[in-house]
């Protein structure tokens, strides 16, 4: 009768619990004689080896993390917006439909953030785009064809370049754009 009940005492631990805000997660254990061992998959971690950096690449820092700090919450609104709305939009049967809803859109939200927008700076515009780009995976100038049309994007584009913008820029996170991403990251970790 013990045996029976050490082996059921055995199987039924096979799978335990443990506790993780106040939710129950699996976890698997592997028996071998007398040991035991947890098998749980931990999410990933990223580690960043400690730059050195003279007293102006310091400064040149601090103000890119100002200026990502500032545009960033732009950024992820815009993906959640276009998210949002690109199904939205697709639905519409008509094209005029379509011009009208957008043109709608368009004004809650010049209404809401266009005062806001207007106030960044040049360097802050230059992020906000690569950010843009990062979140919805689209650059401006894509945005803009799918949402306004191919001839207001054009008009857009060429105003852009008068101003020295390119809403064709892309986001490089492996490239030129890897000190963004860096700060991104630490936002998104809670770290800024």
């Amino acid at each position: 009768m013990k045996k029976l009940l050490f082996i059921l005492l055995i199987v039924s631990s096979l799978h335990l619990f443990s506790q993780e805000d106040g939710r129950r997660k699996m976890v698997e254990v592997y028996m071998n004689g007398q040991d035991t061992s947890y098998f749980m998959m931990l999410s990933e971690v990223e580690i960043f080896g400690k730059v050195k950096l003279t007293l102006e690449e310091q400064r040149q820092y601090n103000k890119l993390v100002r200026h990502v700090l500032k545009v960033y919450p732009y950024a992820k609104l815009a993906g959640i917006k276009f998210r949002e709305y690109q199904p939205i939009l697709d639905a519409q049967k008509s094209n005029s439909a379509r011009k009208k809803y957008m043109k709608k859109i368009e004004d809650e939200l010049w209404k809401s953030y266009g005062n806001e927008i207007k106030n960044l700076t040049y360097t802050q515009g230059q992020i906000l785009l690569k950010l843009i780009d990062r979140e919805t995976e689209k650059s401006g100038y894509v945005v803009l064809k799918e949402l306004r049309g191919g001839v207001r994007a054009f008009f857009y584009q060429g105003f852009a370049k008068l101003w020295g913008y390119n809403l064709k820029t892309e986001y490089d996170p492996a490239g030129e754009d890897w000190m963004i991403e860096y700060i991104v990251q630490r936002i998104e970790r809670g770290e800024l």
